[in-house]
């Protein structure tokens, strides 16, 4: 189980969301058997949707990140839910990159930068709302932070780090997102960005929990915190879900399948989950499809 925080300074011009998330992304890489730099992609990508997802107000909205820089990991996606819980993939798991000259993962180059970071709202009713900003360097902080600047004309930095242990699971993991509000004075501009260039790396940091990270990035601004509470990472796939996408696909398709004799054989890309349909039961679906597109002729 990971934390979300909400902190704002001592006089409400900088507000700061951050989260400790280890266990999310340790999940995350055990569920995909990511290889270390996948995983550390991975965790970076989820603690950034899970703090833009938690800064949703709708209770039935989710926040989709999409980031396809050209690397060998392909495309990373993170879904977060309204309470920042949060799911995802990266299009190939295993794909890893020998550690750079200063001895830390390559996320940058796994990822590419030669493309977009693209994120989809979507607010449970009408259609998502969808903004995209070329990727800086795939190293996903930095993407996020040109992102939130570019496309929600918001002054605003991002911290995120994930450590990956000796034995290839995730040590730590966890991010930040610090904003300023409008008022802000030029003194606590100066301040902010003194103490995010002397703060330790964010995976260090977040071994001692969320509120060690806001204590450091609002260092000498009265940080006060607003809320806290629980995330964890969060697959909301079923069956009858699968069964429903199944069903969408057409009554041709679907007796196609059901005369193949191997039915259907659906895996989640969120969590590996396996959902298979025998092809009497594919046939029933197909009958089903039948009915209700004769009532739908009826009924005009």
């Amino acid at each position: 189980m990971g934390e979300i925080i909400r902190a704002v300074s001592g006089d409400e011009t900088v507000k700061i969301s951050v989260i400790e998330a280890r266990d999310i992304a340790e999940r995350a890489r055990a569920i995909h058997d990511m290889s270390p730099t996948a995983a550390a992609a991975m965790g970076r990508a989820l603690c950034a949707a899970s703090i833009l997802g938690d800064l949703l107000k709708e209770d039935k909205a989710s926040v989709t990140l999409r980031i396809n820089g050209g690397g060998p990991a392909g495309t990373v996606m993170a879904v977060s839910d309204s309470n920042g819980n949060v799911r995802g993939y990266v299009q190939d798991p295993h794909a890893d990159l020998p550690t750079r000259a200063d001895g830390k993962l390559d996320v940058g180059g796994l990822v590419g930068k030669n493309g977009m970071l693209t994120v989809s709202r979507d607010f449970g009713f009408g259609e998502p709302y969808i903004g995209s900003t070329e990727l800086v360097s795939g190293e996903i902080a930095e993407d996020f932070t040109a992102y939130y600047c570019e496309s929600e004309q918001v002054p605003a930095a991002c911290g995120l780090g994930v450590l990956i242990d000796t034995d290839k699971t995730v040590l730590s993991a966890g991010g930040f997102l610090v904003q300023l509000m409008p008022g802000a004075a030029d003194d606590a501009v100066s301040a902010l960005e003194a103490n995010i260039a002397a703060m330790p790396p964010v995976s260090e940091l977040a071994r001692s929990g969320a509120e060690a990270i806001v204590g450091c990035v609002l260092r000498g601004m009265e940080p006060r915190i607003l809320e806290r509470h629980p995330a964890e990472y969060r697959c909301y796939c079923s069956r009858e879900r699968v069964q429903r996408a199944i069903e969408s696909i057409g009554v041709e398709a679907l007796d196609d399948m059901a005369r193949s004799g191997e039915g259907a054989e659906v895996s989640c890309q969120f969590c590996d989950a396996v959902y298979r349909f025998t092809p009497e039961e594919v046939d029933k679906m197909a009958e089903k499809a039948r009915e209700a597109i004769k009532n739908e002729k009826d009924e005009k």
